[in-house]
This record gives structure tokens, C-alpha cells and sequence, in this order.
């Protein structure tokens, strides 16, 4: 008997939950700051998630920082970009380059900051170091590999969230919950409203959400073209199909919404340094026919190929796309937020795939010039990057999914200053940017992309507590910064990682509070909140001369009247 009960009570202790203040699933860069925060406030708080990695895109290839304003990144955030500045100061970490070698600019402004103590420009491998220097500095609980029962490993009562549970068994409970992954998979569980895809213009009097069909922003077009790309497989025929990645279904309407969502990529680390270089090979499945479109791209003059090889430390590049056809596997994503787990995997390597047959195609087929070839022949991937994962990215890029419906979404109105923001808890200031949701077939008979917007915020704005946090009637201790309330084209400026790192603060700072005072996460009085943002050094707001600014109706970034803007 007395083995018996032994047994019983080991049995009980692994499946028991485990308790926390705070329960923060996902490793995002947004979930890392967040479990800082939770533990300078003195609560006890664990990270659990999917990831091997910590970090998300800021350590998954994401080196060359989409910032915008930089005077509007504050507190924890601007810390971690200290933290990079700081490893970057120690000449071992200057293995490939001479730091004087490196040029200083990125996203219009200096990539590391002397007077304030900054680097926004960064190798993977040195991000991913700070966020593991917080957990060891801060003493972060942090359960990787770990993937939440989306079907039935929520457990609420009266209206909160209980404990969370694991595919593997594990459970973890809190007073309060955050969702810091990418695809609100927590939210989702949690039965939260949500988003996804492309609500429309009238829902929220936007101008620039739903289908964006004829607009023309930046140069991720084939309008940039002298002549039209011809969408049949025997050019002139409709009959013989249309080439690989061209949709035969027709766009919605001008303004409708629909379920499509901005492209994926991968943020692509490679390397022109020849001792650290990994040559591109072909992967398995090549199929040269899916890149047919970029070899009528190269016969109509294109030369942009290289255009967005933006170059971070050590010779190496944060690689992201440029042009109508290049690194975006555009339409390949649209089931992505609500897969399954094995779905989502088999995404994931389509993208893989796509990229690296894209970079293998440049480097070997006979349509692609040969000076593009030579070039792309010069370039691989880094031996000293993602080791554990053939020197890939383990994160793809994730620009959009679901979306919180919550107590404030975020519109390009409140972004554009044409509406105010109530309860400011952090400030973006990136364009509001999409990028391209499908290729098609014109009227015409050509091949165009549609979805691709950049808009100029007319300066930063500032965000809602509200986006944060789900309606009082469905979860009472849940804060959501990522995946946040916010419109597909609203979203398309507030998803920038800097950004996901203020909220992520904010959010836990929330959450203390909400344990503090034993209050709902709605009910946070927001003069206390916001006194003590303001204390932990974030920018809440920041005066802005709209006089400087063009109107609303004509603030496009990019276009046939302005040059292009930089991509994302």
C-alpha cells in the first residue's frame, strides 16, 4: 500500500500544474521582455511555448530593424537594442569584418548609436544571446518544445483562465495569462474573438484595408515593367494553364474584405564571406517550373534581384523580399493561422522549400543572366548561423495571422491621427505596410500582384491598452501584445518587433498590477498604469506637427508619383 501511494503521488506531481503570478506562452522577443517585466515587478512568471529558440523573428534573421522613429522605442525594448550595442563593442565579436568596415546606416538612420548607446543592425546569433542573458540574469523558468492543446488544454472558470495544458502532459496555472505568440494560438484556445485576413474599408471608414486591387505601391509589381508577364504555360494561350504561384480565382472588389493574408518569407542570413560560406544547393523537390514567372521577369529587364540583401555584421545580410517575384511565397499561407500543427509544419517547408529552389534557380538556370548568376554564386549560407537547423532560420516570418477583437482594434485612423488613441501604452511608427496577398491574372492577360500598401503614418502614434486585451465578458486575466487588436492594415505598421517588445512590457506590467489590485486585466485603473510606463521609460506619446505631413487622402509612400519605400 505504502508503494502504491508512493507511486500515486509521483504520478500526481508530474501532471500536476504548475503555479505562477504570470504564464507567458510563447518565446517571442515580446515574450522574453515580458517575463523581464513580470519579474522586476517581483512576480513569479514562466515562458512556455513552441519554440527551441528564443527571440522570434529578432533572432530568427530579423537583423536589419524595421524602427521607424527610434526616439519612440523605450524602456525594455530600447534596452535590448543597448544589449546588441553592447556586444558589439567587444572586438571578438568582430570575427568575419573590421567594425571600422561596417557601414553605419539602416532604415535611413545610423545602425549603431554612439551617443545613445545603440545597435539596430544585428546578427542573429547576437540577439538570441541577449534574450538567453535575460533569462540567466533574471532567473526565467522557460519550458521549451512545449505546444499547447489547442482543442481542450484551456481550463476556464468564471470567465478567467485557469492552467494551461501541453501536448506533452504539462500544465501551468497563473492569475494571469499572456499570448505572445505570433498566431494568438492562446487567444484562439482561450474561445476569444478574433480575426483573420482583410476586413472591409467600410467596416472601420478605412481607405486602404480589404482587396487592394489596381493599387500600386513600392515596387513589388510587375507595373514596374517596360512589357506585361504573360500568365500562360505556351505564352499567348489560355488553354495550356497558367504558370506555377498565378491564381485563376479573380479578386475581390476594391475595398471588400476577404481571408487573405500578407505574404511569408523567411529573413534569410547569408553570407559573401568565402570561409563561412555554405553554397546553395538544390533541396529536395526542386521544380524549376515554379519560378517560371521571375525568368519572364528577367526577359522583360528586371535587375532588382539584389536589392534588398541588406547587409548586418560579419559580412553577412538580413535578406528580405524586393520585387514581383522574389522571396514572399505569396498565397501559400492563407490556412496558416488556423492549421493544425502538422499543416502549419508542412507551410513551413513550403516556404523553405520555395526559398531555397528561388535561391538555387538564380545561382543555376540558364534564363537568369549570367552576371545574376555570378553574383548569387558569391553568396551562401553562414556556417556560424542556426547550426542546429542546417543553417536556416528556425522562425518563418509570420507578418500577420490572427488578430484580436478586443475592448479597442486599432484602424488606420488612429494610426493616420485622424481618430485619437485612447489609454496610450507604447508608440509604433513604421508606414502602415502590407505586403502582397495574391498573384492573378489581369483583364488585361498579365500577371499582377495585389496587396502590397505602404501609407506614412504622418508620424508615430500611439496604442491602445485596449488592443491588448480581450472583452471583460470573455477572459478577464488574459493580455494579448502581439497578436493585438488591430485591422489587417493597421496591423501592418504595429507588427514590428520593436513594437511587439513595448507591448510586451506594457502587458506585464498590466498583469502585475491586475494581481496587485485582484482586479480583471479591463479594469487596470490607467492612471496607475501609465504612471508606472513612464517610470520603466517607455514613450507614451510624443507632440506631432501634422503640417509636415501630406492629408490623409494622399499619403501614399509609394506609387507611380513617389520613389519606393523600403520593403519590410
Amino acid at each position: 500500500m505504502r508503494l502504491l501511494a508512493l507511486l500515486c503521488l509521483c504520478a500526481y506531481r508530474l501532471t500536476a500544474a504548475e503555479n505562477f503570478d504570470i504564464v507567458i506562452y510563447g518565446g517571442t522577443s515580446a515574450g522574453v521582455i515580458a517575463a523581464v517585466q513580470a519579474k522586476k515587478m517581483g512576480k513569479s512568471v514562466v515562458i512556455v511555448g513552441p519554440d527551441r529558440h528564443l527571440g522570434g523573428l529578432s533572432s530568427g534573421g530579423l537583423g536589419y530593424t524595421d524602427s521607424g522613429d527610434k526616439s519612440v522605442i523605450g524602456g525594455l525594448s530600447r534596452n535590448f537594442y543597448h544589449r546588441v550595442w553592447q556586444y558589439y563593442q567587444q572586438p571578438e565579436t568582430w570575427v568575419h569584418q573590421k567594425r571600422e568596415a561596417f557601414g553605419n546606416k539602416g532604415q535611413g538612420t545610423v545602425a549603431m548609436d554612439q551617443r545613445e548607446r545603440t545597435m539596430w543592425i544585428f546578427e542573429p546569433s547576437i540577439a538570441e544571446k541577449v534574450f538567453e542573458d535575460y533569462v540567466n540574469e533574471f532567473s526565467l523558468p522557460v519550458f521549451r518544445n512545449e505546444w499547447l492543446d489547442r482543442a481542450k488544454g484551456v481550463t476556464l472558470e468564471n470567465g478567467r483562465i485557469a492552467e494551461i495544458r501541453m501536448l506533452s502532459g504539462k500544465s501551468f496555472a497563473g492569475k494571469v495569462f499572456i499570448d505572445a505568440t505570433y498566431e494568438g494560438d492562446l487567444m484562439a484556445a482561450a474561445g476569444v474573438t478574433y480575426r483573420v485576413g482583410r476586413e472591409a474599408n467600410a467596416e472601420y471608414g478605412e481607405k486602404h484595408n480589404g482587396s487592394q486591387i489596381g493599387v500600386l505601391h513600392h515596387r513589388h509589381h510587375f507595373g514596374v515593367l517596360q512589357t506585361g508577364i504573360d500568365p500562360y504555360i505556351t505564352p499567348g494561350d489560355p488553354k495550356s494553364g497558367l504558370v506555377a504561384r498565378v491564381t485563376p480565382v479573380k479578386p475581390a472588389a476594391f475595398g471588400e474584405a476577404d481571408q487573405r493574408l500578407q505574404a511569408y518569407c523567411f529573413r534569410m542570413c547569408l553570407t559573401n564571406v568565402p570561409e563561412n560560406r555554405v553554397p546553395f544547393t538544390a533541396p529536395e523537390g526542386y521544380d524549376p517550373k515554379q519560378y517560371e514567372v521571375l525568368a519572364r521577369a528577367y526577359a522583360a529587364g528586371w535587375k532588382e534581384t539584389f536589392d534588398k540583401f541588406d547587409l548586418i555584421p560579419n559580412g553577412k545580410t538580413d535578406t528580405n523580399n524586393h520585387g514581383g517575384f522574389s522571396f514572399d511565397n505569396i498565397g501559400y499561407n492563407y490556412d496558416y493561422p488556423e492549421a493544425s500543427y502538422a499543416r502549419r509544419k508542412e507551410i513551413i517547408q513550403e516556404h523553405e522549400t520555395y526559398q531555397k529552389g528561388l535561391l538555387y534557380f538564380i545561382c543555376t538556370d540558364p534564363r537568369v543572366p549570367p552576371d545574376v548568376r555570378a553574383k548569387m554564386n558569391t553568396w551562401g549560407l553562414p556556417k556560424d548561423e542556426f547550426k542546429d537547423n542546417g543553417n536556416w532560420s528556425h522562425q518563418i516570418y509570420v507578418r500577420e495571422a490572427r488578430r484580436l477583437v478586443g475592448t479597442f482594434v486599432m484602424t488606420e485612423n488612429e494610426l493616420t491621427k485622424v481618430k485619437p488613441t485612447p489609454d496610450s501604452v507604447g508608440m509604433g511608427s513604421y508606414m502602415i505596410d502590407s505586403h502582397n496577398t495574391q498573384r492573378y491574372v489581369t483583364p488585361e492577360g498579365y500577371v499582377q500582384n495585389e496587396g502590397d500598401i505602404g501609407v506614412s503614418p504622418r508620424g508615430p502614434y500611439e496604442i491602445a491598452y485596449g488592443a491588448l486585451v480581450p472583452k471583460k465578458t470573455q477572459a478577464t486575466n488574459l493580455l494579448v501584445p502581439v497578436a493585438c487588436g488591430a485591422t489587417h492594415i493597421a496591423y501592418g505598421s504595429i507588427r514590428m518587433e520593436p513594437v511587439f517588445m513595448i507591448l510586451g512590457q506594457s502587458a506585464a506590467t498590466a498583469a502585475a498590477l491586475a494581481i496587485d489590485g485582484s482586479l480583471a486585466v479591463q479594469d487596470v485603473a490607467y492612471a496607475q498604469l501609465k504612471a508606472r510606463l513612464l517610470a520603466d521609460g517607455q514613450v507614451l506619446n510624443k507632440a506631432i506637427d501634422l503640417s509636415k505631413y501630406p492629408a490623409h487622402e494622399d499619403n501614399q509612400v509609394g506609387g507611380k508619383k513617389l520613389p519606393a519605400a523600403p520593403a519590410r
